[in-house]
C-alpha cells in the first residue's frame, strides 16, 4: 500500500518538475509575451471580460469551461508555481492566461473577445498580444 502511494507521489513530482520546465521555457522562448507589470494593470479589465465571456450564451461550452477555470485559477490564492520560485513564480499566471486566451479565440473567435472587452483600446491591444493574435489581422477580419 505504501509502495503505491510513494508510487504516485513519485509520478505528481515528476509531472510537477515537467510542468515548471515546460513553463520556464515558454517564458525564455516567448519574451514578446505582455510584461508582469502590463499584465497586473490590465488583470481587472482582464478578470471582466473573462466573466463576460464565460457567461456568453453564444460561446461554446468548451470555451465555457476554460474560461470558468481560468476565473478560478486567477482567484484562487494557491499558484500553480509559487511566487517565490524566479521568474516562473510570478510569470505562471501570465503563461496560463495566455494559452487559455490563445486556445478560446481559436475555438470562438476574436469577436467574443472585442465584444465582452470592458477596457481602452490600449488594453485590448496588450490581450491581443498576450493571446498571440497579430491586431492587424483582428481588426481585418471584424470589417468583413
Amino acid at each position: 500500500m505504501w509502495e503505491a502511494i510513494a508510487g504516485m507521489l513519485a509520478g505528481l513530482l515528476a509531472f510537477y518538475l515537467i510542468l515548471l520546465i515546460a513553463l520556464w521555457l515558454y517564458a525564455r522562448r516567448h519574451p514578446e509575451t505582455v510584461s508582469i507589470p502590463e499584465a497586473f494593470r490590465l488583470l481587472p479589465d482582464l478578470i471582466r471580460v473573462i466573466r463576460r465571456m464565460a457567461a456568453d450564451k453564444t460561446a461554446p461550452r468548451s470555451v465555457k469551461i476554460k474560461l470558468a477555470l481560468l476565473l478560478v485559477y486567477l482567484l484562487s490564492p494557491v499558484d500553480l508555481v509559487p511566487d517565490f520560485i524566479p521568474i516562473i513564480g510570478q510569470a505562471d499566471d501570465v503563461i496560463i492566461v495566455a494559452l487559455v486566451l490563445r486556445s478560446v479565440i481559436r475555438s470562438a473567435g476574436v469577436d467574443l473577445l472585442h465584444r465582452h472587452w470592458p477596457g481602452n483600446a490600449t488594453g485590448l491591444s496588450l490581450i491581443e498580444k498576450l493571446a498571440g493574435i497579430d491586431a492587424r489581422a483582428a481588426q481585418r477580419n471584424e470589417h468583413h
